[in-house]
C-alpha cells in the first residue's frame, strides 16, 4: 500500500484528487445494497381479461395499454 501513495503523492494535486474521486467510485460500485423482495402487487391484475385473450394477445394488448 505504501508503493501506492509513494505514487499519488509523484502526481501533481489536480490528479491526486482525480485519483481519490475515481477510488471513492470504486468503492460506491462495490457496496452491494440490500434488496427487498420484489412486490406482488401484479399478480391477478389482468384476471378479467382471461376469457377474452390468450397470452399473446393479452401480452399485445399490456403494451398497447402502457402507451
Amino acid at each position: 500500500m505504501e508503493n501506492i501513495e509513494q505514487k499519488i503523492h509523484q502526481l501533481p494535486k489536480y490528479l491526486q484528487q482525480e485519483v481519490i474521486d475515481f477510488i471513492e467510485f470504486l468503492i460506491k460500485k462495490r457496496i452491494h445494497k440490500k434488496k427487498g423482495k420484489p412486490g406482488l402487487a401484479w399478480i391477478g391484475g389482468l384476471k378479467e381479461y382471461r376469457g377474452k385473450y390468450n397470452s399473446l394477445e393479452l401480452q399485445k394488448k399490456a403494451l398497447e395499454w402502457r402507451d
